[in-house]
C-alpha cells in the first residue's frame, strides 16, 4: 500500500559496528555507506572537537602520534568498550549525521543496532546506550557481536548444527559456537590486533632500543607480520627515535623475529578457543569436526592465523570473505529482518 511505502520513506535504519580501531555503518536496504577509524581530534584539555566538529576518523588518525601541544588525538575505545564517554557520543554523532546525509534523510532519527563484545557488563552496555540516544538515535539495540560476524559471513546460523566464529578485532577477540539462532558457548577476551602491536613496539625497543608509534607497529604488523612460517620471510626498514642518544634512526627487520615477537598474543587467543571447545555439548563438538572454525575481523588477515589455529585445534580453519566488514554485515542483515528479531535483541528499555 501507498501508505507503507510512505512510511518505510521516513524510517531509518542503521547497524554500526563500534570497533576500538574502525566505526563501519551500514544503512537498511544500502549497505555499507562509512567505513573510518575510531579516532577523535580534540582541543587539549577539553572535549571540543577540532574543525567545526568534523576532525573525526580518517582525518583525526592521521595526526595520531604528530599532533603539537594543543591538540590531542583520542581512540575513545578500548578493548571493544568505551573508555571516554563524551568523545565517543561526539564520534557517534559525526557519524551517524555523515551516514544520514549520504542516504539523503538528514532530518530523521534512525533506529540503531550496535554490535558489541559478547562480555561486556552491564554499565558497559549502559554507556553505549546513552552514547547513541544523545548522539541522535531513536531506538537502540544492542546485537552480540559474534552473532553478528557469524551472520555476516553467511553461516548457517538458525539450523539445529554448531557453526563457529572466531572474530578477532582490535581490542577484542570474540570466540563462539552458534546453534539455532542464538551463541551456544562464548568467551570474549581483551587480546587482539592492537596487543599485537604493543609486543612489536616492546620488541623494537627491547632489541634495538628504538621507540616507534602504534601507527608503525601496525605497519610492521601487516607488511612482515605472521603467525606461522610462510616459506616467503621479508624483511622492512624501520624508522623511529633512538632510546639512548634520542636521534632518529632507522634499522632492518625481519618477518622471523616479528612473528617470534607475536607468539604471545596469539598464543592467548588459541588458548580462549581452545577453553571454549572443551565446554562445548558433545553433539555440538561432532558438528564441528564437520563445519570448521571461520575466523572474521581485520586481524585474522594475518598471515597463517588460519593455519596455526588448525594445528591447534586439529580442526578446518578457514577465514570468512571480507572479514573486515563482517560484523557490519551482520548487522546489516539483522535490519533486513529487525521486526522478526528484535525480541531477541536488547533495546535501551532493557537496560534501564
Amino acid at each position: 500500500m501507498w501508505f507503507d511505502d510512505f512510511a518505510n520513506w521516513f524510517r531509518l535504519d542503521m547497524g554500526i559496528d563500534l570497533g576500538t580501531c574502525n566505526t563501519l555503518v551500514c544503512v537498511r536496504g544500502v549497505g555499507i555507506v562509512l567505513n573510518e577509524p575510531s579516532v577523535v581530534a580534540v582541543r587539549k584539555g577539553t572535549n571540543e572537537v577540532l574543525q567545526n566538529g568534523n576532525a573525526v576518523g580518517i582525518v583525526a588518525k592521521e595526526m595520531l602520534g604528530k599532533t603539537p601541544g594543543s591538540i590531542t588525538a583520542i581512540r575513545p575505545m578500548k578493548d571493544g568498550v568505551i573508555a571516554d564517554f563524551e568523545i565517543t557520543e561526539a564520534m557517534l554523532g559525526y557519524f551517524i549525521r555523515k551516514a544520514k546525509a549520504t542516504h539523503g534523510s538528514s532530518f530523521i532519527r534512525p533506529r540503531v543496532v550496535i554490535s558489541v563484545p559478547s562480555g561486556i557488563t552491564a554499565v558497559e552496555k549502559r554507556a553505549v546506550y546513552n552514547s547513541a540516544e544523545r548522539a541522535g538515535a531513536r531506538r537502540v539495540y544492542l546485537l552480540e557481536e559474534p552473532k553478528a560476524a557469524a551472520l555476516g559471513a553467511g553461516l548457517p546460523v538458525g539450523e539445529p548444527s554448531a557453526s563457529m566464529i572466531v572474530d578477532i578485532g582490535g581490542g577484542t577477540t570474540e570466540i563462539a559456537i552458534l546453534s539455532l539462532g542464538d551463541i551456544a558457548v562464548c568467551e570474549s577476551l581483551r587480546v587482539a590486533g592492537d596487543d599485537m602491536d604493543e609486543a612489536v613496539v616492546s620488541h623494537m625497543r627491547r632489541t634495538y632500543n628504538l621507540m616507534i608509534g602504534p601507527q608503525t607497529a601496525e605497519r610492521i604488523k601487516i607488511d612482515i607480520g605472521s603467525a606461522a612460517s610462510t616459506g616467503d620471510e621479508k624483511t622492512m626498514e624501520v624508522r623511529g627515535r633512538d632510546m639512548i642518544s634520542g636521534l632518529p634512526r632507522k634499522t632492518v627487520i625481519t618477518s622471523e623475529e616479528i612473528r617470534e615477537s607475536l607468539k604471545e598474543p596469539i598464543g592467548s587467543i588459541i588458548e580462549a578457543v581452545l577453553r571454549v571447545l572443551e565446554h562445548a555439548e558433545p553433539e555440538l563438538s561432532a558438528d564441528l569436526v564437520d563445519n570448521g572454525i571461520h575466523l572474521a575481523g581485520g586481524t585474522s588477515l594475518l598471515r597463517g592465523m588460519d593455519k596455526v589455529m588448525s594445528q591447534a585445534t586439529g580442526l578446518e580453519c578457514r577465514v570468512v570473505d571480507d572479514p573486515l566488514t563482517c560484523v557490519a554485515r551482520g548487522t546489516a542483515m539483522f535490519l533486513e529482518h529487525l521486526s522478526e528479531w528484535k525480541e531477541t535483541l536488547e533495546s535501551d528499555a532493557d537496560a534501564k
